[in-house]
This record gives C-alpha cells, sequence and structure tokens, in this order.
C-alpha cells in the first residue's frame, strides 16, 4: 500500500535519522516528494510504501517522536 502524509518535523528532531528507521524498524519505504528545512522546521511531504500495518506503525512511531501528521489525498503535495 502506498500512503502519502505531510510532517511538520520540530527543531529537536531535525538531525535524527528519522526516515532511515522507518525503513529499517518497519520495513516502509519512505519517498520524498517535497521538503523545505532550516534550523528552526522541517516540512515533509512523504509517500510510505510498505505493508499496511507497518506503514500504519511508521506513523504512529513519527506521531510518538512529536512529529505532525497530516494525511493527504492521492496527487496532493501539501496542504
Amino acid at each position: 500500500m502506498k500512503r502519502r502524509i505531510y510532517c511538520t518535523i520540530p527543531p529537536a528532531l531535525i538531525k535524527e535519522p528519522l526516515l532511515y528507521t522507518l525503513g529499517d524498524r518497519y520495513g516502509v519505504v519512505p519517498n520524498i516528494r517535497g521538503a523545505s528545512v532550516t534550523e528552526e522546521i522541517a516540512v515533509l511531504t512523504l509517500e510510505l510504501e510498505g505493508e499496511e500495518e507497518s506503514v500504519a506503525q511508521a506513523i504512529a512511531f513519527l506521531t510518538e517522536r512529536g512529529v505532525q501528521i497530516e494525511d493527504l489525498p492521492e496527487g496532493q503535495s501539501a496542504p
């Protein structure tokens, strides 16, 4: 399954390897569809591909870490 999300990453998490963790721990393939990163904030449009449960677990991990997540309809790149 593929799921497209919009992520707002707070300053404390910008340098953490969040996308690597999604692939390594959850077997999810993150595809960056758009990004803007500064020292203060990072916003990403991601397409996550993997098993439905793995994608849900990956999104839960991001949320637990403090990343704000918004679902995007197919074809939309940002809110």
